[in-house]
Formats: C-alpha cells, sequence, structure tokens
C-alpha cells in the first residue's frame, strides 16, 4: 500500500483533486475527463498516472479506451466527508459535476442509438452471449423441483438440461446404444440423478401416476401410435401432472423418412390438439414457436396439457 504522504501529495493538487471528485461519482475515460475539465490529454493522463500509483484510482480496459475510477481502497485512505469538504472548497467542482453529467448522457444516448438502429434485427442478427440454450439453463431455474420423464431420450442432451432443476430424471429410449452414449454423457456431466431405462414410447416402464412433468422432445413424430404414446403418459402421471411435447410441424419432406427414421411428417396443431383431448388432457395449449432459416424450413410445435381427474373409456395402458 501506498504510503500516507504520497497519498496525501497526489491528492492535495487542485486539479488532482477534482479528478478524484468526478470519479466519485463515474467510471469516465481520458477523453471524457478531457471534455468535462477542458485539458489537455497529456495533463490528464500524467494526473491519472500519479493518482494510479498513490492507489487512488484504478482503469479497466473496455475496447480502445480504458475507464478510470475510484480504487476500493480510496474511501478508507480518504473519509468520504473529506471528500465531501474537497467539493464544497473547490470553487469548479459543481461546474464539474453538471459537465460530467452531460457528458455521460452523450454515453448513453450512444448506446440508445446502437439500440434504435437494432430494433427489428435483434434475433435476425448475431447477439454475443443470447442463445436459446442460455434462455432455458435460466428457465430451468424456475422450476419446481420435479420428478421428470424424458420420453425418446436420445442421446440425454434434454435429460442432462433437465436434471439440473429435477429431484429425478428418468430417460427412456427404444435403443440401447443411444441410451449407452446418454450414460456416458451422464457420467462426464456428474448427474447422478438420471436414471436410463430401455424402452418403447407406446410401453412406457414407469409405475402408475408417479411423475410429475413428462417430456417428449422431438420425438413423438417417431412414434408408431403417438395417440398411444400421449396415453402412457398420462399414465405414467401423478394428478395434475403435465406434459410439454417439442416436435415438428406438419410438413411435406418425404426425404425425411429416410433420413431420420420419421414415422409422421409432423403433426397440425388441430391434430396434437384432439390427440391429446382425446388421450385425457386439460388445459390444452398448442402453437407454432419457431421456423428454421433454411429450407426445409421445419417449424417447432409446442404442446401443455394437464391430467384431470376424467379418465376417458379408452384410456388404460396399451
Amino acid at each position: 500500500m501506498p504510503s500516507i504522504v504520497k497519498i496525501l501529495r497526489a491528492a492535495a493538487e487542485p486539479n488532482r483533486l477534482r479528478i478524484l471528485l468526478l470519479l466519485k461519482e463515474e467510471a469516465l475515460s481520458v477523453a471524457e475527463l478531457q471534455e468535462i475539465l477542458i485539458m489537455g490529454q497529456s495533463s490528464i493522463s500524467t494526473h491519472l498516472s500519479q493518482l494510479k500509483q498513490a492507489g487512488l484510482v484504478e482503469d479497466r480496459r473496455t475496447g480502445k479506451n480504458s475507464l478510470y475510477r475510484l480504487s476500493p481502497e480510496t474511501e478508507g485512505n480518504m473519509r468520504s466527508d473529506l471528500l465531501a469538504q474537497a467539493q464544497l472548497e473547490i470553487p469548479e467542482a459543481t461546474a464539474d459535476q453538471a459537465a460530467m453529467r452531460r457528458v455521460v448522457k452523450k454515453r448513453q444516448d450512444k448506446m440508445r442509438a446502437f439500440f434504435d438502429s437494432m430494433a427489428g434485427r435483434l434475433g435476425k442478427d448475431y447477439v454475443p452471449g443470447k442463445s436459446w440454450k442460455s434462455l432455458a439453463e435460466a428457465f430451468l431455474q424456475l422450476l419446481p423441483r420435479m420428478v421428470i420423464a424424458d420420453l425418446g431420450a436420445g442421446d440425454g442432451s434434454f435429460s442432462l438440461l433437465l436434471a439440473q432443476a429435477a429431484t429425478r430424471v428418468i430417460a427412456v429410449d427404444s435403443s440401447q446404444k443411444m441410451l449407452d452414449v446418454a450414460r456416458d454423457r451422464a457420467l462426464h456431466a456428474a448427474a447422478p440423478n438420471v436414471e436410463f431405462r430401455l424402452g418403447d414410447m407406446e410401453d412406457v416402464p414407469i409405475d402408475d401416476a408417479s411423475v410429475d412433468l413428462v417430456f417428449f422432445s422431438q420425438s413423438l413424430h417417431h412414434a408408431a401410435h403417438p395417440e398411444r404414446a400421449l396415453r402412457e403418459a398420462r399414465r405414467i402421471l401423478r394428478p395434475q401432472g403435465r406434459l410439454v411435447i417439442l416436435d415438428l410441424a406438419k410438413h411435406r419432406f418425404e426425404e425425411a423418412r429416410e433420413l431420420y427414421a420419421d414415422e409422421w411428417l409432423g403433426f397440425s396443431e388441430a391434430e396434437m390438439e384432439a390427440m391429446l383431448a382425446n388421450s385425457g388432457f386439460a388445459g390444452v395449449r398448442v402453437s407454432v414457436v419457431d421456423k428454421d432459416p433454411e429450407a426445409p424450413q421445419f417449424q417447432t410445435l409446442l404442446a401443455v396439457g394437464e391430467k384431470n381427474a376424467a379418465v376417458p373409456a379408452d384410456s388404460g395402458r396399451v
């Protein structure tokens, strides 16, 4: 830590004290300090260098510039009441503060102009740090702790995501090799609350009324009999348990049958609503939530429903 003599010597010079009073309120660049204090760049830089050597200020690189601010220790080395008294005794202090507010407003206006120029384009252009995975991770933290079944789990990607906010995830898939890959991923991800079971969506190896939430993530269109899979989902759900489906909206890309082993070329909103109602789900909501930008421009269908108390006549394990 610099000596108290060095600190006092650095702070005693009137222009350096003006800089300290400004940096007490806002982190500023050399150019902004020039504009506020109406001083040359070399003078500002010299003052900042001396204040930095005394441990009174620190800098942070932002792009081509550095922003200077009071160091965390400064309030301890110079009590706030002394800075307040200095502000009363420095004739230029009031004008400096007004100039600083104008400079900061310019900075904010520049940022606002950028977002004005981006209006209508955000989501179409790349935005650093913005991804569907990060949004999903955030929303998962809002879920209550539940037992979740992931039917048609594949390589376990979705199951591992759900596991972060679940008491337990039961991942079911008909491919043993897929489950082997999923187990390895769970092992490396240290996710002991994911359980993998070999089984079919239409004959799920899970007890009646034992899970809180069932997910079909791009798997229902692989079922030979989708309504049977939905009835199985209802069977394993507890009363008032919820069902969430992400699947393809109806399309005409016939090659999907060969390329992706698809049984169904997606489902229309009306078809999905009818299947859920026939399988005994209440509060059904279905909507298209996304569209691929590239051909064949698959659309994603989101469907949700709740297990109601009444059991349809043709329900049961099939």
